[in-house]
């Protein structure tokens, strides 16, 4: 069963002026619903499948105390330039001094991005005014298998193609099986269809 990180709650202590800083950034703003002892806002960073709340009553936690959360960028220095140019007080680029992964606070960071620019060692960091932090990352390739293709025929005649292919790859599955039907062929042709287009890593 697939399990989707969708949202992270954030905690706040003055729900308008978080909403205007992130609104700030560009993200987009999903929903600003109350009752009568609870308000959920809701808002998405451009491209991202995951959301942030945050609000009134929506958590315990000390306003300020999520740190480390992660955003990937596909260029490092752009998006610096995107949150100068939106009034956040952004960290100059950094890398790790151990290479692997950035440490928690400002501890290992080395000044300027990773060495001959390698995919997921730059990163820089910002905070809200509640002192939420966030590191950005970027990432420019993706390790094999970090992340699911999707699967698209551009055309009728495109998915006609493939059909016809895995029809006849099915055909031979049988022929190597004794000739019996197979009652699971939907789950083999889906299975095929999906590794023609993504091989498995």
């Amino acid at each position: 069963m697939d399990m989707k990180l969708e949202v992270v709650v954030l905690p706040v202590s003055d729900v308008d002026r978080a909403k205007e800083f992130y609104k700030g950034l560009g993200w987009r703003l999903d929903a600003d619903f109350s009752t009568d002892d609870l308000r959920v806002v809701q808002v998405t960073p451009p491209g991202s499948p995951a959301s942030v709340i945050f609000g009134t009553a929506v958590t315990d936690a000390t306003p300020g105390s999520t740190q480390d959360l992660m955003l990937v960028v596909s260029d490092i220095e752009a998006a610096r330039a995107e949150l100068v140019a939106a009034g956040v007080d952004v960290s100059e680029v950094f890398h790790d001094a151990g290479g692997v992964f950035h440490h928690g606070g400002t501890a290992g960071r080395v000044s300027g991005p990773a060495p001959d620019n390698t995919s997921y060692g730059s990163f820089l960091s910002f905070a809200d005014p509640d002192g939420n932090g966030w590191i950005v990352q970027e990432i420019t390739t993706r390790l094999p298998g970090r992340v699911d293709t999707p699967v698209t025929y551009s055309s009728a005649a495109d998915l006609k193609g493939a059909l016809e292919r895995v029809a006849a790859a099915h055909g031979k599955h049988e022929e190597e099986n004794g000739g019996e039907y197979d009652k699971e062929w939907p789950a083999w042709y889906a299975q095929y269809m999906v590794d023609e287009q993504r091989p498995p890593a």
